[in-house]
């Protein structure tokens, strides 16, 4: 099952191809930094991100941020950038999602407003990394530890769109059930949390939590997500089993949105919604 979009099933060559482009770009990033004389705690504050981060990026298990070639010049160097630059291009972000999940990636990228209902986990682009991991180490059939990092890797790659898209509209609907279910155990339910508060404070996030009591409930079809294209145009998919579905026929589509409109309504309010997780991080 596609649990979180399509990572959880990939196809085995380009899991090792992109997994090997990752890890050679690592070791550049190594071989220059230590070149420069720098330690990972030395480098990590003089490019902004964390030392914990760095080393996940040196050991091939993240994929580079953007702008690292950037932030890398002023301290070790135009000519070290530039090499950081030429790594950077063969990395192919979609290597290691599913290739029937391909596509709708290709839609989330573009998409000026990206809704998504989940009553089985949380969505893909809110999961933390503790919760991901989870969620592909439980895949069957079982993963090697390799393929779940590339996997992972590609997952939380895909999480940029959060951060760098902020005129996108993002709406997500959860049912409570998944935040109680305490997948991946107590530590784990409150990274997941936390971060999801984070993610709600975003002016472009709209999280609201599906109560588990309720007389009526417009979501009995189960999972679905919803995109619109730059041209206004709205895509809905669906995914199953080992397989997915992209839809793209207005009416289809329109049913899907009427259906997503009236679950906003049943959902709790933004407030409400903030209000339960933190009860729920009490609880764990």
């Amino acid at each position: 099952m596609a649990l979180g979009n399509g990572e959880a099933s990939g196809d085995m060559a380009s899991d090792r191809e992109l997994s090997e482009r990752l890890q050679v770009f690592g070791a550049v990033l190594k071989v220059l930094r230590q070149g420069a004389g720098l330690t990972q705690e030395d480098f990590a504050p003089k490019v902004r991100y964390s030392v914990h981060y760095i080393a996940k990026i040196e050991q091939g298990k993240r994929f580079p941020p953007r702008d690292l070639p950037a932030r890398s010049e002023p301290v070790l160097g135009e000519m070290a950038a530039n090499v950081l630059k030429a790594a950077a291009k063969h990395l192919q972000r979609k290597a290691g999602v599913a290739s029937w999940f391909r596509q709708w990636v290709g839609v989330e990228e573009t998409a000026v407003s990206l809704y998504a209902y989940e009553c089985r986990v949380v969505p893909g682009l809110l999961q933390v990394e503790p919760y991901a991991r989870r969620v592909l180490e439980c895949h069957l059939p079982l993963a090697t530890d390799e393929q779940v990092e590339t996997r992972l890797a590609a997952r939380l790659d895909r999480q940029r769109l959060l951060t760098e898209r902020r005129t996108t509209s993002f709406g997500f609907i959860i049912e409570q059930s998944v935040m109680e279910r305490g997948f991946g155990g107590p530590e784990v339910t409150r990274l997941l949390i936390d971060h999801l508060l984070r993610c709600a404070q975003f002016r472009n996030v709209e999280l609201l939590i599906m109560p588990t009591r309720g007389p009526e409930h417009a979501g009995l079809y189960g999972p679905m997500y919803l995109a619109e294209t730059p041209g206004n145009e709205w895509i809905g998919y669906v995914e199953g089993q080992e397989a997915s579905l992209l839809i793209t026929d207005p009416k289809q589509v329109s049913g899907m949105l009427q259906r997503y409109g009236r679950m906003r309504s049943q959902a709790l309010g933004p407030e409400a919604s903030m209000s339960l997780l933190e009860r729920l991080r009490g609880a764990v």
